[in-house]
């Protein structure tokens, strides 16, 4: 089984996540970046990799909106750089908080987070289960992930 060069998961990272062109050698890998925004979601089941599983609801949710930038995703090198990946970690993490909504009804349990490519709909790209799951209860404080608890990585 192939796997990705340190090389490639920093420039994948950079692309996908923090909105720099991929700058491989030739013209039309050179160009471009990747998805302008991401979307984090809450999941309320299981995901797998054919299969996400569903994802929280209720009055207040939303998923969360994250620019692609060099400023709100890390670098393969550690948590919270903001320079182009050089590391070796093939990990990213947010360096911004992440906060949903107020919860305006009870939204169930959370077991896990999603990255998507839109607000609704669309697709999940990444996920991951909580460490600790977590029900919220309409009232509760508005949930929110502090920067750098959401560690995501490309080559497994």
């Amino acid at each position: 089984m192939a796997a990705m060069t340190d090389i490639l998961e920093n420039k994948f990272i950079d692309w996908f996540f923090r909105g720099q062109a991929l700058g491989l050698a030739g013209a039309s890998a050179a160009a471009g970046t990747g998805p302008a925004t991401l979307y984090i979601s809450l999941r309320a089941a299981a995901d797998s990799d054919g299969t996400p599983g569903a994802e929280v609801s209720g009055t207040g949710y939303a998923r969360v909106p994250i620019t692609s930038s060099l400023a709100n995703w890390a670098g393969t090198q550690g948590a919270g750089t903001t320079t182009a990946s050089n590391g070796s970690s093939g990990t990213t993490s947010n360096n911004i908080p992440i906060t949903f909504g107020t919860p305006g009804a009870a939204w169930g349990q959370a077991v896990g987070f999603g990255v998507h490519d839109s607000l609704t709909g669309g697709s999940e790209l990444y996920y991951a289960a909580l460490a600790q799951p977590k029900t919220i209860n309409n009232g509760d404080p508005a949930p929110s992930f502090a920067a750098g608890a959401l560690s995501i990585q490309v080559d497994n």
